[in-house]
């Protein structure tokens, strides 16, 4: 809901701290870093201006002389952990380079499960996803196309990895949560859809099970999404890049 008289502010253009008085004894990093182990914890939920306060062993409205909202909490929260991305030296393939981005990305949103929810345009351009996002431009300087084209390449290849990644972390909580092994739970799926194949009813699904390799390799998966994306962007790979 709106709040009459409200403007549109960005955190990163507040100072550090607003008001008079001694010198700060927080920064916006300790409070960044506070929210952070909270949610690596016990998850995004449990984020919250009192948990992030009793972290750091301050008073709860004390932060808000710090982060006024708590969707400047996410934005801290998203920055600090965009720092982790590293950077190289391009190696002049913008494919490989792209694609060690994508699985650097991918193992940076599992080490922090939390972050897929918080993957949005709106913290795009803090420090740190700024320092990213130039990276991702420098390993794309061999790429025939232009900045919209390259910035749209981005965010596809950004949202294939998040929404890969979200899948594999409810896919991993579902499992912690059955009351038996995933081998069970397996083995009765398996037998329940056999039944069903073998009823005559999917002819196509029968084909397919039967054309199936075995179980499904999901880093293999994951490779080939990527450079299939990749691909539509490559002009040497028959589609013209705009």
């Amino acid at each position: 809901m709106a709040v009459r008289g409200a403007v549109p502010e960005v955190i990163w253009a507040r100072p550090e701290r607003t008001g008079r008085g001694p010198k700060p004894a927080r920064t916006r990093d300790d409070i960044a870093a506070a929210a952070v182990r909270i949610a690596d914890a016990q998850g995004l939920d449990a984020v919250s201006m009192r948990h992030v306060a009793a972290e750091l062993g301050c008073g709860t409205m004390s932060l808000y002389n710090y982060v006024p909202r708590k969707e400047d909490l996410y934005e801290l929260m998203v920055d600090a952990v965009s720092a982790e991305h590293a950077s190289w030296e391009p190696s002049g393939s913008w494919r490989d380079d792209l694609l060690r981005v994508a699985h650097q990305t991918r193992t940076l949103m599992h080490r922090h499960p939390w972050l897929p929810r918080l993957m949005s345009p709106v913290y795009g351009f803090s420090p740190h996803a700024l320092r990213y996002l130039e990276h991702c431009l420098a390993c794309l300087d061999p790429l025939e196309a232009s900045y919209s084209t390259k910035f749209e390449l981005i965010a596809m290849l950004n949202g294939v990895v998040t929404t890969y990644v979200r899948n594999e972390l409810d896919t991993a909580e579902r499992v912690r949560a059955l009351p038996w092994s995933e081998k069970e739970e397996n083995a009765a799926r398996i037998t329940y859809l056999s039944g069903r194949i073998a009823s005559g009813a999917y002819p196509r699904m029968a084909a397919a099970f039967t054309e199936a390799p075995g179980p499904v390799d999901a880093e293999a998966v994951f490779e080939r999404l990527l450079k299939r994306v990749l691909d539509g962007f490559d002009p040497e790979r028959g589609a013209a890049a705009r």
